[in-house]
């Protein structure tokens, strides 16, 4: 039936280039954004997913930072132990000069000794990293451990847990930067044999560090030897202990990268749009918008056909 009333073939023709038209802003969208799904609309399901993940990297950024903070911390501090440590060996060794030397040559060896002890204090003093000084600390601060944030945890229940690699101040502790109580640093406190500090040895006067008399100065000397095993051994134990958080910080910061990768790629393959599908789309679509337009044209021409019947 012939109709100027109701064009059926334009509305069918309509519909259809309606539908491509909708088609074609959408592959245009993912073309020009990139994602598959770039709103809650899109997707309901992958976007909140996808929002939450994208959380979740962002606190594991902040891990990353902190655990690369924390590697500066330990690592300075780790090379300031072994140079200390050196240090102390080379007074040992002065020590172990100064007990068979005559009094001239102790007073030379002592001079020695006093460089070395400077030496020592520049070493701990610049082992300064962000403000934070691992073999000097205040040995009745409230916090008595270095905390390094390695992981952010939240349970499917939505609860968030933190984990931490600790390094304790009392294993590092050189020198004691509470001046008012009794040192406890491994360099400034009390030796249990002699009665020194490693940075008060006086060869000089070995005897009336020790309370020994002239007769007994050998075995002077040997406290004080002693006392410098003591401490040599306090600080192998410190140094350890900053090498193995040194490696844990290093094998976390590497597990955290890894993570980070493997999230933003999870991410990627619920949200992303594949860029050589929407493109080959796209051109199909803007064949299909033609012909839908040529499609309306020839429908619209029915009704002009109606008019030859009345001439």
């Amino acid at each position: 039936m012939a109709s100027i009333m109701t064009n059926s073939s334009a509305l069918t023709a309509l519909q259809s280039l309606n539908a491509t038209n909708k088609s074609l802003e959408t592959t245009q969208s993912r073309i020009s954004t990139g994602y598959r799904v770039a709103t809650a609309s899109d997707n309901a399901a992958y976007w909140s997913i996808a929002t939450t993940m994208r959380s979740d990297n962002k606190a594991n950024s902040v891990v990353q930072d902190a655990l690369g903070l924390g590697a500066g911390k330990v690592d300075t501090a780790y090379t300031a132990m072994n140079k200390a440590i050196e240090v102390v060996d080379k007074i040992k060794e002065k020590v172990l000069l100064a007990k068979t030397a005559g009094t001239e040559d102790r007073a030379k060896i002592q001079s020695e000794i006093d460089t070395y002890v400077a030496q020592l204090k520049d070493n701990v003093g610049g082992a300064n990293y962000a403000g934070s000084n691992l073999l000097k600390t205040d040995s009745t601060a409230d916090s008595q451990k270095l905390s390094v944030i390695t992981s952010y945890n939240r349970s499917d229940t939505g609860a968030v847990t933190t984990g931490t690699i600790d390094v304790s101040f009392g294993s590092t502790r050189l020198i004691d930067s509470d001046a008012g109580g009794a040192a406890t640093g491994i360099l400034d406190k009390t030796g249990t044999a002699s009665g020194a500090s490693i940075l008060e040895i006086d060869v000089t006067d070995v005897t009336g560090v020790t309370g020994h008399s002239d007769a007994n100065e050998g075995a002077s000397f040997d406290k004080l030897l002693t006392d410098i095993e003591s401490a040599l051994a306090d600080m192998a134990t410190g140094a350890a202990e900053l090498g193995a958080a040194k490696a844990r910080i290093d094998l976390q910061s590497s597990f955290v990268s890894s993570l980070s990768d493997s999230i933003d790629k999870g991410v990627g393959q619920l949200v992303d749009a594949d860029m050589n599908k929407e493109s080959t789309r796209l051109q199909a679509l803007q064949v299909q918008q033609q012909l839908g337009i040529q499609a309306l044209s020839i429908a619209n021409g029915n009704s002009q056909q109606i008019l030859s019947l009345f001439r």
